[in-house]
């Protein structure tokens, strides 16, 4: 392999195009850190967001603050007119083979939230208003550099227009079916694979009772995906939710739940092609929190994969700041490398796709707390498990091991010594008082059913 970082080995990409399967090594972008230069980058003129927009490092003086806030992807020139391009696309083409537009191609952010040129009422009723211009960027900039892109996503409650609830029933239906027409439509033939539906389980493994549930009934992730289907008959189309890695553990009724919604939209024939397990991990999480072994990640693939489904880790990311300092890099590198190494044993496994890649642009920061979550440091350097997710993607090249570094973990979750995966660093978890019952030792409860909160707002 080609050694692409001066004597520190080859890129993730490098190593993904000497696989011996297609392999995505994707990652979430923003378009602004994309195309406008952070005020440090080399090379760029230093323009920067808003104070407080986290996509955006501030320069350190006032007078280059005042002089350059504002800037945005209308008012100052493109990453096309900086000198190589900024540093977050410099170092995304080099490592990854695919990208995720991260947020921009959501129904709110496309109508609702960032109107971009569109006037803009308060309040905002923007039915079949759409601005495709931040996505647009992002979707060109990756193809034009051969790399793949994954449309996220057509149907989440989280990230639906207000003005949906006010609608009835029939209006609903007809402008969720717009919405999928009109999204999937404009990027046919650009964007070849979406993410159809999104989060619609409950920590249970019931439906969530979201707007879409209680407005048009369980009926409407069948209705999406045929109407996906419709709009562009050649893209691969998947179904997407998080805590449902592994086959058992203390989520396993939502991993059940997960397992179960795809096999019966199966069995009917629905269109849809490929499972999401999102990844969004907590290396000192208990409870719900706690991190699957790579043993039951491996079996959840394996049974996904007997549904004649691909699979992909779709949005992840390890936190560790809830470790003793001592541990964390232990920690996130374990978890990198074991997850992945042990997917990529599975034949029906075909990618991984990063939440961001660097430190320095992490949602985590914004809906959890402060946190180095993702395989870059903030300056773009490698961390250590950058390095254990490029020896996991290793073991799919010729000479490779598949499932190698792993040894017993691939099968277990305990070594010939009686050692637990993560033994180093896997917390101990809580005793729960006589009032939390079942919901305080993340076995779920009578709150479970019907929870529809996004993960960040649930208790772990």
């Amino acid at each position: 392999l080609d050694d692409d970082d001066g004597g520190d080995g080859p890129s993730l990409r490098e190593v993904a195009s000497h696989c011996c399967k297609r392999v995505d090594i994707g990652a979430a972008v923003l378009p602004k850190p994309l195309l406008v230069a952070d005020w440090d980058d080399n090379g760029g003129d230093g323009v920067i967001g808003e104070e407080g927009d986290g996509d955006f490092r501030l320069p350190p003086d006032a007078e280059s603050r005042e002089k350059l806030a504002g800037a945005t992807l209308e008012s100052v020139p493109t990453g096309r007119g900086i000198a190589g391009g900024t540093r977050y696309a410099q170092v995304l083409e080099r490592e990854f083979n695919a990208v995720v537009v991260e947020h921009h191609l959501k129904w709110s952010p496309l109508c609702h939230s960032l109107p971009g040129p569109l006037p803009c009422e308060s309040p905002s009723l923007r039915v079949g208003r759409y601005d495709f211009h931040h996505a647009d960027l992002v979707v060109d900039w990756a193809l034009s550099r051969g790399m793949r892109v994954k449309g996220h996503v057509l149907v989440w409650h989280v990230t639906t227009p207000p003005f949906v609830e006010d609608m009835g029933p029939e209006e609903v239906r007809e402008q969720l079916r717009r919405h999928i027409f009109t999204t999937v439509g404009h990027f046919r033939g650009r964007i070849k694979m979406w993410d159809v539906v999104n989060e619609s389980l409950a920590p249970d493994g019931t439906l969530a009772n979201n707007v879409f549930l209680r407005k048009l009934g369980p009926g409407y992730i069948e209705d999406a995906f045929r109407w996906a289907h419709e709009a562009d008959p050649d893209a691969f189309l998947i179904y997407n939710d998080n805590k449902v890695e592994g086959i058992d553990g203390p989520n396993a009724r939502k991993s059940e739940g997960f397992y179960s919604l795809l096999r019966d939209l199966k069995r009917r024939g629905v269109p849809v092609h490929g499972a999401g397990m999102q990844a969004h991990f907590n290396a000192g999480g208990t409870g719900r929190g706690r991190p699957p072994t790579p043993r039951s990640i491996r079996a959840q693939i394996r049974r996904l994969g007997e549904l004649g489904l691909k699979v992909n880790i779709s949005e992840m990311d390890v936190r560790v700041s809830k470790l003793p300092a001592n541990v964390q890099q232990i920690a996130q590198t374990q978890i990198y490398h074991d997850v992945i190494a042990a997917a990529l044993a599975e034949p029906a496994f075909d990618g991984v796709w990063l939440w961001g890649f660097t430190d320095r642009h992490t949602w985590v920061s914004h809906f959890y707390y402060d946190d180095q979550p993702l395989v870059l440091d903030e300056e773009y350097g490698r961390k250590d498990c950058y390095y254990g997710l490029r020896e996991a993607l290793e073991t799919l090249v010729p000479g490779g091991s598949v499932g190698g570094g792993l040894g017993p973990y691939l099968e277990s979750d305990y070594n010939m010594e009686g050692q637990a995966w993560g033994h180093l660093w896997m917390q101990p978890e809580p005793t729960p008082s006589a009032s939390e019952g079942e919901v305080g030792n993340g076995q779920g409860g009578n709150t479970d059913q019907g929870d529809a909160r996004p993960d960040w707002l649930q208790q772990e």
